[in-house]
């Protein structure tokens, strides 16, 4: 059920308060109840798909079982692979058999052989790609050492399934999650404080800024050729803040969520768009996916510790894996690689993670803002194809940007509202990123109280409701 329903916040408070009225020394059931209501919610959606969420927990957990019984470093390895790959098999048919199926019938057909499987029509379960990283995730940690095997099937079932994170993440650890859910919770003012500032951000960030923006850009975009390059800039310019704020406000209200329940999720963003550097990006972008790919498919490959072209290799290789793993689409593919490609870009121009040329440059105050600058026109270019249908799309409105037709002006739907409430954002991820210490007036409790209200009231008065970009994935 998404966040964004009337029905989710019409059951939200039940759920809230039969949580907190079970005692705590009744955890088990608290947990058993967290099951049922992540469980309930997920099958609003499709009610079948609940198999494949509990088939991937299943096998997760019986192979990290199999992985601390088994102490032989062969056959540890063999069973990591086989249950990794048995619990990404859902994942691999649902979302990328049609690809696959596609992608191999046209090229056959372009060398003249006429060979095709019959492909599939079936729904791809919500957040599969969320919860099969965060259970396999589990398992290569218990192979690797970094965490025991859960011997606890309800803290395990509640740890993939948790229904805060599970459509859109963000993507937790085991040594994050678990402790959480075999300590008992009392309620805690400070933390269910904090959750709801968490939450009603989410909601500004999605509600009013997103979809707000999504207005303009679902008119552009699919059209863009009806349009001129001053209408596709901004088009561009506007997505790239679109799906930061969609992601992000996603991210937020689960976080917010989570923590009214007393459990705290890791933040997965931390203001992307002020990097100076795409590396420094990556370091600020989706921030757990990010370190799933780093532990689990760049350091296996061998990280940085290896020769220039092997490292720039596995950069290439990870961000291949960052593309599909968003989508069955050539256009998800080319998005990786051209971040792939520029971190590699970065490494040989001597760019260290922090986007710092040198300590003589970064003493040149004024050359931060034009490393901002490019570093956010780079990603918004690199968006297009994050968004665009085709590559032939993509191609086609980043080449309508340099065109001098006159075509239809800049006028598109809510773009003067949207105006007014872009600076809600930049101001508030300014202040956090450069003034945090300096503005102490703005930690007064009175301050605080009149912020949130004022997006509360804009939450409710200029919002509009659209599903979350991220839920697809």
């Amino acid at each position: 059920m998404s966040f964004l329903s009337f029905n989710f916040w019409l059951v939200f408070p039940i759920i809230f308060g039969l949580y907190w009225l079970i005692p705590v020394r009744y955890n088990t059931l608290r947990k058993v109840f967290l099951i049922l209501v992540s469980y309930l919610l997920y099958m609003n959606w499709k009610p079948a798909f609940a198999l494949v969420l509990l088939g991937v927990t299943v096998i997760t957990y019986f192979g990290g079982y199999l992985l601390e019984k088994n102490k032989k470093e062969g056959s540890r390895k063999r069973i990591a692979l086989f249950f990794a790959i048995l619990s990404l098999l859902p994942l691999l048919v649902f979302k990328y058999y049609n690809f696959i199926n596609d992608s191999i019938h046209s090229g056959l057909e372009h060398l003249g052989v006429a060979f095709n499987l019959p492909g599939l029509n079936w729904a791809i379960p919500v957040g599969i790609s969320f919860f099969s990283f965060q259970a396999v995730g589990y398992l290569l940690d218990v192979y690797h050492g970094k965490t025991s095997a859960e011997k606890n099937i309800i803290d395990y079932i509640l740890f993939v399934s948790f229904f805060p994170q599970i459509t859109s993440g963000p993507i937790s650890k085991a040594d994050e999650l678990l402790p959480q859910i075999k300590k008992p919770h009392t309620f805690d003012y400070e933390q269910g404080k904090q959750g709801l500032k968490f939450l009603v951000w989410g909601m500004f960030l999605k509600i009013v800024i997103a979809d707000r923006l999504g207005l303009y850009v679902d008119n552009v975009f699919p059209n863009y050729d009806h349009y001129n390059s001053v209408a596709c800039i901004v088009a561009i310019l506007f997505y790239t803040l679109q799906i930061y704020t969609d992601f992000a406000g996603y991210s937020y209200i689960a976080i917010g969520i989570a923590g009214i329940l007393g459990f705290d999720l890791i933040n997965n963003f931390n203001r992307p768009y002020f990097a100076q550097s795409v590396s420094e990006f990556w370091r600020r972008w989706h921030i757990s996916l990010t370190r799933w790919l780093t532990q689990n498919i760049y350091i296996p490959l061998g990280g940085s510790r290896c020769s220039n072209f092997r490292c720039w290799f596995n950069i290439i290789i990870t961000f291949l894996v960052s593309g599909i793993w968003h989508g069955a689409n050539w256009t998800f593919i080319i998005w990786g690689l051209i971040h792939g490609f520029l971190l590699v870009f970065e490494r040989i121009a001597g760019l260290n993670p922090k986007g710092k040329v040198s300590q003589t440059a970064d003493s040149k105050k004024y050359l931060k803002p034009i490393r901002i600058f490019l570093t956010f026109i780079l990603v918004s270019v690199a968006w297009i194809f994050f968004r665009m249908p085709t590559v032939g799309d993509s191609l086609g409105i980043i080449g309508h940007m340099f065109s001098a037709d006159n075509a239809s002006t800049i006028a598109a739907s809510g773009i003067n509202t949207t105006l007014i409430v872009l600076p809600f954002l930049f101001v508030k991820d300014f202040k956090d990123e450069f003034l945090s210490t300096r503005l102490k007036f703005m930690n007064h409790p009175a301050v605080h109280w009149a912020w949130y209200v004022l997006l509360f009231v804009m939450i409710i008065g200029i919002g509009v409701l659209d599903k979350f970009i991220y839920v697809s994935f």
